[in-house]
């Protein structure tokens, strides 16, 4: 281990105020490897599973928190990029790929909720989230 890695990690404290998000017996957990970067989870509390975005390999991946079984929620996620959750408990997806917001619908169905964004999809999503639900 060295000065500033989190143990038991490969995360490197570069800024101390980072330090700050550690808060007493917290630490960070990988649950996963196998993706050269992710980005945009989003946490399903009724399902108690976690969405995210492997962005390289254009794909979604799902954890399941009861068992820790990671796997593919979505082949050819048009390398989505942030996904966030909307009021009524649908995945709201920004994809980098089509430049656009889509939003998957409870039957697994996907709808397009903005097409074309010029700026980057994720801005989007953040900045709207609450509009979108």
């Amino acid at each position: 281990m060295w000065y500033g890695q989190v143990e038991g990690t490969d995360i490197v404290v570069l800024d101390p105020r980072f330090k700050a998000c550690f808060a007493g017996h917290v630490r960070v957990e990988r649950l996963w490897s196998g993706a050269r970067w992710t980005e945009g989870p989003a946490w399903f509390a009724a399902g108690r599973y976690l969405v995210w975005s492997d962005i390289p390999n254009n794909r979604m991946m799902r954890l399941v928190e009861p068992s820790g079984e990671v796997s593919v929620f979505r082949e050819r996620s048009n390398n989505s990029n942030g996904n966030t959750v909307d009021n009524q408990g649908r995945l709201v997806t920004c994809e980098h790929l089509t430049r656009r917001v889509t939003r998957t619908e409870i039957d697994g169905s996907i709808s397009v909720i903005c097409g074309k964004v010029e700026r980057q999809a994720s801005e989007f999503a953040q900045r709207r989230r609450r509009e979108i639900g």
